[in-house]
């Protein structure tokens, strides 16, 4: 197939990197795909992250395929358990990997410099601001986050302290939604599933965690984090 016929089907890019990675990955994982083809998926961990392009849970835990079961959305929210009649893509994927996969642990990963949580915040302040679409998918979905604002109050002082307490405050209210679903909420009693917060630095690349018994997040890796900002790879 002619060179323009394959970047009009498909993003040169994604053509690029997916031949790289036939070179190197795939080459050296081939055993590895084949045996999850033939005897699916086993992961311990689900991860709850973002949609933001920054932020891949595969990358910052340099996992390998079939390690990690990964659901995506606008600002890592998790909804509060609600047995309707609607679409619920993120509960969906909850209640498969706790009740089908039995991972042992969920992880929610929030992020700096989150664009869903500067927007809850900003349109909060200037309520004005319009929807980006009539459906106003996303102003409805980042709603979730109302409870974590509602617990640090209306900001004061400068803006993007607080926009980064609010994007810790809404991991903290994703865990409390997590315990609303009954499946999660018996196995968590039972000691059969862990749940845990973790927050990423864009910038810095530094990992924090949330130790619920000092409600604070403590920094994970320090030694290796300080390494690697001492000797970068150019």
């Amino acid at each position: 197939m002619a060179r323009a016929a394959v970047d009009t089907l498909f993003p040169e890019r994604l053509v690029a990197g997916y031949q790289s990675f036939l070179g190197d990955r795939f080459r050296s994982e081939q055993a590895r795909f084949r045996e999850l083809a033939e005897i699916g998926q086993s992961p311990t961990t689900m991860v709850i992250g973002c949609c933001d392009s920054r932020v891949s849970p595969e990358v910052i835990f340099d996992a390998g395929p079939g390690e990690l079961f990964v659901v995506r959305n606008v600002a890592n929210l998790v909804p509060p358990y609600t047995p309707d009649g609607d679409y619920h893509g993120t509960s969906a994927a909850l209640e498969f990997a706790v009740m089908s996969l039995k991972v042992s642990h969920i992880v929610v990963l929030g992020h700096a410099q989150c664009g869903g949580v500067r927007g809850f915040a900003s349109n909060e302040v200037n309520p004005e601001g319009q929807p980006l679409s009539p459906g106003d998918f996303i102003g409805k979905w980042i709603k979730l986050i109302a409870p974590a604002y509602e617990a640090l109050g209306s900001p004061k002082g400068d803006i993007g302290d607080f926009i980064e307490k609010l994007e810790l405050e809404s991991i903290k209210q994703s865990l409390a939604n997590l315990r609303t679903f009954p499946c999660v909420k018996i196995l968590e009693e039972r000691g059969q599933l862990s749940l845990h917060g973790a927050f990423f630095g864009v910038m810095d690349g530094r990992l924090r965690a949330y130790d619920p018994s000092s409600n604070a997040f403590a920094t994970i890796g320090d030694e290796a984090h300080s390494e690697a900002l001492a000797s970068p790879r150019f």
